[in-house]
């Protein structure tokens, strides 16, 4: 047995130990395992403390690719202890990209062809020192990372901004809004003035009412730093096929799907961190 299948039957039983109260029987079965020589093969799957075989967990995604971690110079100065990867785990969420009903307007079934089956969302193996609830961006790798705690998170593709338009640094979500209404600023106007066309006067200014044409998609976060705006949001997309690319102004745009999933588990205050990007 090569060391990286030993290691990942231990990390398997060891997390199956964790969750589940074992007999000493039990325990020394795990014991066992664990102080094999890289040698030696048991001919028949470990059984787990239900008797279940215990499984490793894989050592590449589901597409075939090695899960490794970013290199370590791609981790910006915010980011004041970085997460690093574990054993492998990597759990994509399946049927997750249909259409969804029950909101104001049509959000249709996400044509997958269009995106990179890595950027799709998927519960990974993180960790980091960060609370569970706090959003860490990587804009070098195209992810949002949920902290779930206990090692895990959450990891969503996103499009963030194109060359001259991105930015790091720690903010909070200050508030969300279900199908936000868009307030280009002036100075995003001012580069593409074909943008007063689509315009009205709102409540707040000249703006577009939330709906299935509006860039912002069906759900925004507010990022603000202390008491200040910072004008980066993270939010939907009616352009799912830019997921994994650089093309916004600085703000992280998600698949419609996504946005709804990860607004209903954050919570207004919670931390974001984004990454800054690597050297060279």
């Amino acid at each position: 047995m090569s060391n990286h299948r030993l290691y990942a039957v231990c990390f398997a039983i060891m997390t199956a130990a964790s969750m589940h109260s074992a007999s000493a029987q039990e325990c020394d079965r795990f014991a066992w395992a664990c102080q094999q020589s890289t040698t030696s093969r048991p001919t028949a799957p470990l059984p787990g403390p239900f008797g279940h075989p215990l499984v490793p967990p894989p050592l590449s995604d589901p597409f075939g690719r090695p899960l490794t971690p970013p290199p370590p110079d791609s981790l910006g100065p915010s980011a004041t202890a970085p997460p690093n990867f574990g054993a492998g785990f990597s759990r994509p969420i399946v049927g997750s990209y249909g259409p969804v009903d029950g909101e104001p307007f049509p959000i249709a079934a996400v044509n997958l062809s269009e995106i990179d089956p890595a950027f799709l969302r998927t519960e990974v193996t993180y960790f980091t020192p960060e609370a569970p609830g706090t959003l860490i961006i990587d804009p070098q790798h195209h992810y949002l990372y949920f902290v779930e705690g206990n090692g895990r998170a959450l990891r969503y593709g996103v499009g963030v901004g194109r060359e001259g338009f991105g930015w790091s640094g720690v903010a909070s979500v200050h508030d969300k809004q279900q199908w936000p209404d868009w307030y280009p600023p002036k100075e995003m106007i001012g580069r593409q003035p074909d943008l007063m066309r689509q315009m009205s006067e709102l409540q707040s200014g000249i703006g577009m009412h939330g709906g299935p044409r509006n860039p912002l998609g069906a759900r925004a976060l507010y990022l603000w730093q202390g008491n200040k705006d910072t004008l980066y949001r993270i939010h939907g997309t009616v352009e799912p096929w830019t997921i994994g690319k650089n093309v916004s102004s600085g703000c992280i745009r998600m698949i419609n799907q996504d946005v709804i999933d990860l607004y209903e588990r954050v919570s207004p205050g919670a931390k974001v961190i984004v990454l800054g990007s690597r050297a060279g």
